[in-house]
Order: C-alpha cells, then sequence, then structure tokens
C-alpha cells in the first residue's frame, strides 16, 4: 500500500481539529473542507491547506458526497477522512473513494451496510455471539410497550 502524504478531512470543529494534530505529528499533509461559515474556523488555521466546499449548509457542504470527492481530488489528497457524524457512515462516499483511486479512512461498504442501521447491526452482533444489552428485534408500537414493561425504566 503507497503511504498517505495528504489527506482530506470531511468535518468541522474539534473533530477535524483532533485528526489535523494527529496527522502533524505523523508528518501528513491536511486539506480541510470547509463551509462558507467555517473558514476562519481553528481547524481552518491549523490545517495545512483549508478549501471550501459549499455554503454554511451542512446539507450543501460536508453532507455533499461530490463536492467533497472532487475538492480531494483538486487538492491533490491522498485519502479522505470523514470523521464523526456527517459522512463517516455514508456507503456513496466509501463507493466514490474507490472509484476515484482515494483511500476512504473508514469502513468499507460491504461493513458499513452490515452496521448502517440499528436492527442490521444488532442481528450481527447477536449472531458473533457479541453480549448485548435487552432490546427488541425490530418491535412495532404495540411491541414497544410490553418490552418497555418487561425491561423496566429508565429505557433508552
Amino acid at each position: 500500500m503507497t503511504p498517505i502524504r495528504r489527506i482530506f478531512i470531511a468535518n468541522r470543529g474539534e473533530i477535524a481539529v483532533r485528526i489535523i494534530r494527529t496527522c502533524r505529528a505523523l508528518g501528513i499533509e491536511t486539506v480541510l473542507g470547509v463551509s462558507e461559515a467555517d473558514r476562519d474556523s481553528l481547524g481552518a488555521r491549523l490545517a495545512t491547506r483549508a478549501v471550501c466546499i459549499g455554503p454554511a449548509s451542512s446539507a450543501l457542504s460536508y453532507l455533499n458526497v461530490g463536492a467533497v470527492v472532487h475538492a480531494a481530488k483538486a487538492t491533490g489528497c491522498d485519502a479522505i477522512h470523514p470523521g464523526y457524524g456527517f459522512l463517516s457512515e455514508n456507503r456513496a462516499l466509501a463507493e466514490a473513494c474507490a472509484k476515484e483511486g482515494l483511500v476512504f479512512i473508514g469502513p468499507s461498504p460491504d461493513n458499513l451496510d452490515a452496521v448502517g442501521d440499528k436492527l442490521t447491526a444488532r442481528s450481527h452482533a447477536q449472531k458473533a455471539g457479541v453480549p448485548l444489552v435487552p432490546g427488541a428485534d425490530g418491535a412495532t408500537a404495540a411491541d414497544a410497550d410490553q418490552l418497555a414493561e418487561a425491561i423496566g425504566f429508565p429505557m433508552l
């Protein structure tokens, strides 16, 4: 595997800052994708480079797979780190990275499918013998009341 020299960070705030600081310690350049509202953020100042990926609305910037991949390619990045939240569990980003020759720092598309929703993830965990807290496997609203009484309160 070719070493990663430059990472595109598709996140903001403390998450981005932590990734930037870790990359800096490892000698890896960072390009931070920022919305118009985050151009002057701490992350933008700490990153090797910051590029605007869209307006303040997260839906039009941090959640825009096309804008993120385009910016990563345009800035010569080897990989995309989605951080936490936003695109971190997005199969489309993982697939776009593979298609464009970028490393997706996160789970494979198949693994994202396996744990993409709580019920599927719970099913996989049960099959693997992972201890689980009491809960339901797709209970209906009517079943939920009975389950709540059986488990007890408070519930999450």
